[in-house]
């Protein structure tokens, strides 16, 4: 069974769990091994399984080379206390796993876990505020927003405003905006944004929206120093203020220590437990690099602030001592990376439920956020520019068309990228011109209107867009095809006419003839 990368979505964790136990059980080689003068057959021993499970985990794309044994170790305990391995004996629960000689073996039926019920907290639609509610003490009538299809019909009541036929527009001014409806635009289009990352069809079974607070994420946005680190409101003290190390040789070592305590003492991760599954969820996009990045920038963008705060100190912390090739080793037996990350992990990312594969899931993250912590802790610029321009467009001033069956709605600004010039030249062309020569098609070839409309129409729209009325009729018999001559009976009454002078004359010439 080939090991495969387990993207992201619901359950994540759950689909990673029965991966690998069913790699584990693939891979593991069982043999016979004698234990106090007897043989037993189809199992193996403790350590074996520790070399397996260490290599089966540092090849697997979802976990990586960083997998420590100890952690390793770890796993193979909560494999024990869940039936998924028991002693040679059958014992299994209560055993405590060690890296040693002990035998095991794989019970008839392995247990994997069933995947949890959708969560009960169901969807939240967020609603925008009414735009169009006019504003007290004004009497302004409420305009409906639909979406229509440009035809040939709604263009020509669009456009005969200039002919006096309907009508001309009035304004409708939009209301001011209160700090609470930037908030929610500012919530609803950065939910939607890390939906669109994610590649979900929705976001309800990985996190629960009602929980996402827009104040935290408007702040968070906004309110940085020139680090970009978050400001507090409160103004609390910075973390360890009471701090009073003196200098002396080893003195590193104690300050890690009291900054491993501060955080350890933590009730909740700085991730929330409530944001844990979009934050496995996001594990899946390792792999694509800036898709993770932006999904990781949004993600930690609906964080608390105070949470934030902590966050961008704390992993800019364990970046540069990681890095920090001057400053003394701070254990005899760990690398100094890797002690960060041992350090730190659990109180960065855990469940509330205590969930299998933590530990791996949180040094898999950890390990990711030191390495590019610059760009994660920074604010998505994209999405912040996105939004404001949103706020901008929604605020202005609106025209509604009197006498139209129907109103334009005219969508928000979406989520851009920068193009070549060539390409906007060319988008330019295709995108304005061709609609309108369709249009300008279904004008000419339409039936059903007269011949005194199709040409009233066709000089409005002749009069509106000159350049592409041209390129359809270029002179002027390709537009006289439209309205071919009917047939004139004249002719032969004019021959009558012209004959009736002359009959005495033929009468008299056939007389002497």
């Amino acid at each position: 069974m080939e090991p495969g990368l387990v993207g992201p979505g619901p359950y994540r964790a759950t689909r990673l769990w029965n991966e690998i136990i069913e790699l584990f059980r693939a891979g593991m080689p069982l043999r016979k091994h004698r234990c106090r003068f007897k043989s037993y057959e189809r199992c193996f021993k403790a350590s074996e399984a520790v070399d397996c499970l260490h290599e089966l985990l540092g090849s697997n794309q979802n976990f990586g080379p960083e997998v420590t044994r100890s952690q390793t170790v770890k796993l193979l305990k909560k494999f024990l206390k869940n039936h998924v391995i028991e002693d040679i004996k059958g014992r299994w629960g209560k055993e405590d796993f060690q890296d040693d000689g002990h035998l095991y073996r794989f019970p008839p039926s392995s247990p994997l876990k069933p995947y949890p019920k959708k969560p009960s907290f169901g969807k939240e639609v967020i609603k925008f505020p009414d735009w169009n509610d006019p504003k007290a003490g004004t009497s302004q009538e409420h305009i409906p927003v639909k979406s229509i299809m440009m035809n040939s019909e709604t263009w020509y009541k669009r456009h005969s405003i200039a002919i006096g036929e309907v009508p001309a527009c009035k304004l409708v001014f939009r209301r001011e905006l209160t700090q609470e409806n930037i908030e929610e635009i500012w919530k609803s289009m950065t939910l939607a944004r890390l939906q669109k990352v994610l590649g979900l069809d929705c976001l309800d079974e990985v996190i629960d929206t009602k929980l996402v607070n827009s104040k935290h994420i408007v702040q968070n946005a906004y309110n940085v120093n020139k680090q970009g680190i978050v400001t507090l409101e409160d103004k609390s003290r910075p973390i360890c203020s009471d701090l009073k190390q003196p200098t002396y040789s080893g003195f590193e070592r104690d300050v890690f220590k009291t900054i491993v305590d501060y955080f350890g003492q933590m009730k909740e991760p700085l991730l929330t437990f409530n944001f844990f599954d979009v934050f496995v969820s996001v594990l899946g996009l390792l792999q694509k690099h800036n898709e993770a990045i932006e999904a990781l920038q949004i993600s930690c963008l609906l964080l608390p602030p105070e949470n934030r705060r902590k966050l961008q100190l704390l992993v800019r912390m364990m970046a540069r001592i990681s890095f920090n090739k001057d400053l003394p080793p701070l254990s005899e037996s760990v690398r100094t990376r890797v002690l960060m990350v041992q350090a730190f992990s659990r109180c960065i990312l855990c469940s509330k439920d205590e969930m299998d594969l933590d530990e791996l899931l949180a040094a898999k993250l950890v390990s990711f956020l030191m390495d590019n912590y610059q760009e994660i802790l920074s604010v998505p610029s994209s999405l912040k520019s996105s939004i404001e321009e949103h706020v901008v467009h929604v605020q202005r001033v609106q025209i509604k068309y009197a006498g139209a069956d129907t109103d334009a709605a005219f969508p928000a600004p979406s989520f851009c990228h920068q193009i070549s010039t060539d390409e906007f030249e060319y988008q330019r062309a295709t995108g304005s011109q061709e609609p309108l020569a369709a249009l300008l098609e279904e004008i000419a070839t339409n039936k059903e209107i007269s011949v005194k409309d199709k040409k009233k129409k066709l000089k409005q729209f002749q009069k509106s867009y000159p350049e592409v009325y041209r390129v359809r009729f270029p002179t002027p018999e390709t537009e006289a095809v439209l309205f071919p001559e009917k047939s004139k009976q004249k002719p032969p009454l004019l021959m009558w006419a012209l004959r009736k002078p002359f009959q005495p004359f033929h009468r008299t010439r056939s007389f002497r003839m």
